[in-house]
């Protein structure tokens, strides 16, 4: 397939522009390069034959129209957005710039290509709109998010997610446009922007810094390691059924305070503190004031996946986050370079 991925430079997205085109799809990165989109997360298939990036911003329309025109996809994957949530408390326009303006923006591109095309290519497009289980709002002790569960958001970020779930289910059911929309729970591994909750616990065991932690961390997260994610948004976008939602969970429910602590003892087996004062990273643990609006759970039910897809995840609490622990102890090149601000160099033409 000719997919055009949006956001492909950013976390979730430089894994499944990677796995798309090791198998064999024809991928358009199409990225704008704000703080979170890295180009060094694609070095390794950057000059790759299946693979192109252009620096597009969705909230352009006239150069998100172009891209459709000239690159001509057999299906579009929507997973550009602004995804922080504390900074969607701090400055909430850009969220709604780029989370509800770009999403229209390129719904309309797709709608105009998709009417352009044969009936047998018009049949075979797909647009996935991939979201997130924070639109949901939060959970008590008990249940799962399901794909019908009310919408109840509750920060600014969430609030222009769920209105651009809307937008792609108006143009299904409005104009007719194949669209299919995913929600996934809290994502993590390789490449994942380090003000995120898991990078943030480890960089902070390797520098031996305080691990700020929300409250009292009782906060629930369901984690899903990321290339489990995205062998479920391929899994969709080959075989879902237009006009339907999947929600996609890791079976990985854990309070904060626990994945903390999980993290810091893989980081004293993996990497022992130097300091003489720090015995075990979970001594660097601080409880900080919680943020305004904080979910209390998220737990997604995934089994409309995993029957009509034969989707499963392959990563447990245990693989995932030591895979995940590794991969950053192993390329520290990598998130040197956020942190020093270099990478940014490269959305300035340097």
């Amino acid at each position: 397939m000719k997919i055009l991925i949006t956001g492909g430079a950013g976390f979730i997205g430089s894994n499944l522009v990677r796995m798309a085109v090791q198998q064999g799809h024809d991928v358009l990165n199409v990225d704008s390069l704000t703080y979170a989109g890295n180009l060094s997360s694609l070095a390794d298939i950057a000059d790759q034959s299946g693979y192109r990036f252009a620096q597009v911003d969705i909230t352009d329309a006239d150069a998100v129209q172009q891209c459709l025109a000239e690159f001509a996809p057999d299906a579009v994957m929507h997973l550009a957005a602004e995804s922080h949530v504390d900074r969607s408390i701090d400055g909430p326009g850009q969220f709604i710039e780029t989370n509800v303006i770009g999403t229209y923006n390129l719904l309309q591109a797709s709608l105009s290509h998709w009417r352009s095309l044969d009936s047998d290519a018009a049949d075979a497009f797909r647009f996935l709109h991939v979201s997130t289980d924070e639109v949901y709002g939060s959970l008590g002790s008990e249940g799962q998010f399901s794909e019908t569960t009310p919408y109840d958001p509750h920060s600014p970020y969430s609030a222009s997610k769920a209105s651009s779930d809307h937008l792609a289910r108006a143009w299904s059911d409005t104009y007719g446009l194949p669209v299919l929309v995913t929600n996934c729970s809290n994502n993590y591994g390789p490449f994942q922007f380090p003000e995120k909750l898991i990078p943030v616990v480890i960089l902070k065991c390797l520098r031996g810094e305080s691990i700020p932690v929300y409250g009292k961390g009782e906060n629930i997260r369901d984690w899903l390691y990321v290339d489990d994610h995205c062998r479920a948004l391929l899994a969709v976008v080959e075989r879902g059924r237009p006009g339907q939602t999947y929600n996609i969970g890791g079976d990985n429910e854990m309070r904060n305070i626990d994945l903390v602590h999980l993290l810091c003892q893989l980081m004293d087996e993996l990497r022992p503190s130097a300091s003489p004062t720090i015995s075990e990273h979970s001594q660097l643990i601080t409880f900080v004031t919680d943020r305004p609006g904080h979910d209390a759970r998220y737990a997604i039910d995934a089994s409309k996946i995993k029957n009509e897809l034969g989707w499963r995840p392959q990563q447990d609490n245990q693989s995932g986050f030591r895979k995940t622990v590794q991969w950053y102890l192993e390329n520290e090149s990598w998130w040197q370079e956020i942190l020093s601000g270099q990478y940014q160099l490269q959305r300035l033409g340097n």
